[in-house]
């Protein structure tokens, strides 16, 4: 029985192994995608619960920790209103401004996406470690709104940020969330995950949730 890591409340079912995100790379299992077919966003709990009950949902919490100068509505100390954020997919220069119509310009987006976490073990995960997947501050980060919506439930072999400067780390986060939750990669998106990692032999895995 693997031990549970905590990461900001939440737990993984395992630790990510600190090292080199090759070798991690190397420890997972290899094989074909389950179907999507029966794949529903419920099976992963409520979206942006406070999963670590600061008061605070998960989404906002994302926001302030990604966010440089983060301003608060002025009924919460939780609700994000605005900021700047250097976004690590296009490498642009975003302003984010809580409203109707431009919150949507920055999203939460989840590294390894929930319809392809459940095509590669997650359908064998518990509700709770589902739960916990989809709320991981190690799998979360804010990005460009259309970026995000680009990249859709795609893994490593069908889509990468344009910004290629962020490629590495971007891989090396995907491998360290497939190794917490035991979820295993397809034949082509180990190759695609390969390729990136050639071109920085150094790239660790990412261990700290407030990465």
């Amino acid at each position: 029985m693997l031990a549970a890591g905590w990461m900001n409340g939440v737990a993984s079912v395992r630790p990510v192994p600190a090292g080199s995100a090759a070798a991690l790379l190397d420890t997972l299992t290899v094989k074909r995608p389950a179907a999507q077919d029966n794949y529903d966003r419920s099976a992963f709990g409520q979206a942006w619960l406070d999963v670590d009950r600061n008061g605070c949902d998960t989404r906002n919490d994302i926001l302030r920790r990604d966010l440089t100068g983060a301003e608060f509505t002025k009924e919460s100390g939780c609700r994000v209103a605005a900021g700047t954020l250097r976004e690590p997919y296009t490498g642009r220069q975003i302003t984010f401004s809580r409203g109707a119509g431009s919150s949507k310009a920055v999203q939460i987006d989840h590294v390894v996406a929930l319809g392809d976490a459940w095509q590669k073990g997650a359908q064998q995960l518990t509700a709770g470690q589902r739960e916990d997947l989809a709320n991981d501050p190690l799998n979360l980060i804010a990005v460009d709104g259309p970026a995000n919506q680009d990249k859709s439930a795609s893994d490593a072999a069908t889509w990468l940020p344009p910004n290629k400067a962020f490629r590495c780390h971007y891989v090396a986060r995907q491998i360290s969330v497939k190794a917490a939750y035991l979820l295993w990669v397809a034949p082509a998106e180990k190759d695609a995950m390969k390729r990136v990692l050639a071109s920085c032999p150094g790239q660790q895995t990412i261990v700290a949730a407030a990465q």
